[in-house]
C-alpha cells in the first residue's frame, strides 16, 4: 500500500511538471493510463479553473464517468451541464446507480427527465428507486445493484448461481435472501457459504439478525449504524419490508466526510462543497453575506458599548480591558458549542443525560470563572493600580462564563428543534451573546462603580 501511494505521488509530481513545461501529450498519457480515476479528479479539483479546463478536455471519453464520480458536486454540475443527454448516459453506463443519481440531481429536472427518457427501461427503473429518495437518506445513498437468493435452496446451488456471474458487485460480502415478493429476510455471509455443507439449505445457515436499514433513515444515522458496528455493507428496505438495494462502506465514508466537512465550514458561512480554487466573483458573493451578518451582530455589540460612552470617557482603562472579557466568554463558549453539536452528531446526547452534561457546564464554567477572575483581576490591578476595576473585572469575566456555558450548551438544543443547523447558526448567535453580556456586564458594573 505504501509503495502504491509513493508510485501515485511520483506520477502526480511527473504530470505538474509536464503541465508547468506544456508537454500536452505527455500529461494526456498520465492522465489517462498513469493514475487513478480519483487522483485525476483530485488533481482537477485541485488546479485553477483555466488549467481544470485543459485536464477535463484531455481525460479520455470512456474514463470520464469513472472521473467524474469522485469530483465535487460543483463540479460535476459544471461539466455534466456542458453534455447533452446522451453524453451523460453514455459517461455514467457503467456507474452504480447511487452514483448517478447524486449527479443527475445537481442538474436541472428538465436536464434529468431527458436523461431518464433516454435510458432503456431496466437502467431507468433502477436510477428512479434511488432518486425516489432524498439525496441524504438511506434510500438516496443506497445502490440497487445486489445479489438476492431464495432460502429454500442449496448452497451447492447457489455457488453454481454465483458462477454464472462475470463478477460479483463492489463489496459484497454478504448475499440477500429474500421470498418470492421480493420481501427482505436475512443473509447468508460469503465467509459462511464457503465453510458450510454445500447440501444445506440457505434457510439453515443464514442470519436473520444482519442489521437492516429504513429507507427513509437519515444519512448521518447510516453512518453511526456502521460505525457502531463495523459493517461492510447492509441491506435497504422499503416501508413494506421489501428489499430495494444496499449500503456499502465506501458511500459511508463520503457521507463520513462531508459530515466533518460540514461541521468545519458551515462554523464560518461556507457550504461544504466550497470550491478551493472557485471564480473570484462567485466567492465574494459567497462570503459577503457571511459578512453582512457578523456586520449586524458587531453592530449589536457596538450599540451596548455606545450605551456607556460616558464611562469609558472618565475610565480609559475600560476601554483597553473591554476585548478580554468579551474574548474569554467567547472561548469558553465556543468550547461548549462545539462539544455539544459533536454529541448531537454523533448520537451521545438524549433528554435523559441532558441535563447532566448542562449541569457539569455549569461547574466547569463557575471553576474556570474563578481562576480566571483572580489571574485577569491582579493583572489589571498590576497595571493600572485601581482595585475597582480589578473586581469589576472579575466579576464580569465569571458573569461572561456561566453565561456562556449556558447558551453554548442549550443553543443547539434550541436550533436543532426549531430545524435550524446548529453547526451554521450556533457561532454567530454565541458571538453576539458573549459579546454583549460581556460588555453589558463590565461597562454596568464600572457605571454603577464609578458614577
Amino acid at each position: 500500500m505504501a509503495q502504491h501511494t509513493e508510485k501515485a505521488k511520483a506520477k502526480l509530481h511527473s504530470l505538474n511538471l509536464a503541465l508547468e513545461s506544456g508537454a500536452m501529450a505527455k500529461v494526456q498519457r498520465i492522465l489517462n493510463s498513469g493514475l487513478a480515476s480519483a487522483d485525476v479528479a483530485h488533481l482537477i479539483e485541485s488546479s485553477p479553473p483555466k488549467v481544470r479546463k485543459v485536464l477535463w478536455e484531455l481525460v479520455d471519453k470512456e474514463l470520464e464517468g469513472e472521473v467524474l464520480q469522485y469530483l465535487s458536486e460543483e463540479l460535476q454540475t459544471h461539466f455534466l451541464s456542458d453534455m447533452s443527454a446522451e453524453e451523460v448516459i453514455d459517461i455514467t453506463s457503467d456507474l452504480d446507480a447511487d452514483d448517478v443519481a447524486d449527479m443527475l440531481q445537481q442538474l436541472p429536472e428538465r436536464v434529468t427527465q431527458e436523461v431518464l427518457d433516454a435510458m432503456d427501461h431496466a437502467d431507468r427503473a433502477r436510477l428512479e428507486a434511488v432518486l425516489g429518495y432524498p439525496e441524504d437518506s438511506a434510500g438516496g445513498l443506497m445502490n440497487t445493484d445486489t445479489v438476492t437468493i431464495r432460502p429454500d435452496i442449496t448452497l451447492e446451488v447457489v455457488m453454481r448461481y454465483l458462477r454464472r456471474h462475470h463478477e460479483l458487485p463492489e463489496m459484497t460480502d454478504t448475499l440477500l435472501v429474500v421470498n418470492r415478493n421480493n420481501e427482505y429476510i436475512g443473509v447468508l455471509t460469503i465467509n459462511k457459504l464457503l465453510v458450510s455443507d454445500p447440501q444445506q439449505t440457505v434457510r439453515e445457515v443464514m442470519s436473520t439478525e444482519a442489521r437492516v436499514i429504513p429507507a427513509t433513515m437519515p444519512d448521518t444515522e447510516v453512518a453511526k449504524l456502521f460505525e457502531r458496528h463495523d459493517l461492510v455493507s447492509a441491506p435497504v428496505v422499503d416501508a413494506e419490508g421489501h428489499l430495494i438495494g444496499r449500503i456499502t462502506i465506501d458511500d459511508v465514508v463520503d457521507v463520513i466526510r462531508e459530515t466533518a466537512d460540514h461541521s468545519l465550514l458551515s462554523s464560518v458561512g461556507l457550504d461544504e462543497e466550497e470550491d478551493t480554487f472557485a471564480p473570484a466573483l462567485k466567492t465574494s458573493r459567497r462570503r459577503a453575506v457571511w459578512l453582512g451578518i457578523n456586520l449586524l451582530t458587531a453592530l449589536a455589540a457596538s450599540a451596548v458599548i455606545g450605551l456607556f460612552d460616558k464611562t469609558i470617557e472618565q475610565v480609559v482603562a475600560l476601554a483597553v480591558l473591554m476585548p478580554i472579557v468579551a474574548s474569554m466568554g467567547g472561548i469558553a463558549g465556543s468550547q461548549v458549542l462545539t462539544l455539544v453539536i459533536r454529541g448531537q452528531a454523533v448520537g451521545h446526547l438524549s433528554g435523559a443525560n441532558f441535563r447532566w452534561l448542562f449541569n457539569r457546564e455549569i461547574i466547569v464554567a463557575g471553576i474556570n470563572g474563578v481562576l480566571w477572575a483572580l489571574v485577569i483581576a491582579l493583572i489589571t490591578l498590576l497595571w493600572f493600580r485601581d482595585a475597582g476595576i480589578a473586581v469589576i473585572i472579575a466579576a464580569a469575566i465569571i458573569i461572561n462564563l456561566l453565561v456562556a456555558a449556558v447558551t453554548g450548551a442549550a443553543l443547539p438544543l434550541i436550533l436543532k428543534a426549531r430545524g435550524i443547523d446548529p453547526a451554521l447558526a450556533g457561532g454567530v448567535i454565541l458571538t453576539t451573546v458573549t459579546d454583549v453580556i460581556g460588555f453589558l456586564s463590565f461597562l454596568g458594573l464600572a457605571t454603577l462603580f464609578y458614577l
